[in-house]
């Protein structure tokens, strides 16, 4: 009998196309560790690096001061939005490991505490009675589980130690100045004649890319990411252009 409900909740998750998507948005979620890092990080650095090329050709700069401004914005912004990343996930990381030590002291110096704190949590989990106090037996028993027990349910934290804050940090200054570059490519290459207007062409369908891409870490469809991206990084480019020439003027 139980192997026939089995099979019948198997065929019924794969043909249920509601499941499916649950399915997809948590294989995105795990496969998106770094991922995240790479979208937002080549977001900020489009977006970034657009502005100022608008802003520098609002001014009526030169090709060379474009490059400059841009490659200078590339490298300073970069490395400091990798190394926020870097000490920002680190932080957390170190947070983390340092309330499972004070749980891990609780646990060998405050026990009848903890083991009560073990059966608030389960009798708010809906356990009563016996059911409860054999809960509360098993989940002491393990020292191991009931310290991951403190650490998720009442602290809500997760600590994973193979997660590697410098690798987070990488990821987005890569991510940063590899998306960055593209709206500087028309004033690198020589002899183009209107290097802002092809900029402003290849940073728009940068920019589409680049948010379209955020649908493998979250819901959001391709074009909708793409669009909103597209818009948010348009906005920052006509301000920083019109800020540009208003500054030429009065200079």
């Amino acid at each position: 009998m139980l192997e026939k409900a089995l099979k019948r909740k198997e065929k019924y998750l794969i043909e249920n196309k509601e499941y499916k998507r649950f399915e997809q948005l948590a294989h995105r979620r795990l496969v998106g560790k770094y991922i995240g890092d790479l979208v937002y990080g080549a977001n900020d650095g489009i977006i970034t690096t657009f502005a100022i090329v608008a802003g520098a050709s609002g001014a009526t700069l030169s090709s060379s001061v474009v490059i400059i401004l841009g490659v200078a914005n590339l490298l300073a912004d970069g490395i400091s939005m990798g190394a926020s990343n870097f000490l920002g996930s680190k932080s957390e990381r170190d947070f983390a490991r340092a309330q499972q030590e004070k749980e891990s002291w609780e646990i060998d110096h405050l026990q009848e505490l903890e083991v009560e704190e073990i059966r608030e949590i389960y009798q708010k989990k809906g356990f009563r009675g016996d059911d409860l106090e054999r809960a509360v037996v098993i989940i002491t028993s393990n020292r191991d589980v009931w310290l991951d027990t403190m650490m998720k349910d009442e602290l809500g934290i997760l600590l994973d130690e193979k997660d590697n804050p410098m690798k987070h940090g990488v990821a987005t200054f890569v991510a940063f100045v590899v998306a960055g570059v593209f709206p500087l490519i028309p004033y690198i290459i020589p002899g183009v004649e209107s290097p802002f207007i092809l900029s402003c062409f290849i940073g728009a369908a940068t920019l589409f890319a680049v948010g379209a891409l955020r649908t493998l870490i979250t819901t959001v469809s391709f074009i909708r990411g793409g669009i909103e991206m597209l818009v948010v990084g348009s906005i920052a480019a006509g301000i920083a252009y019109i800020v540009g020439s208003i500054i030429e003027k009065v200079v």
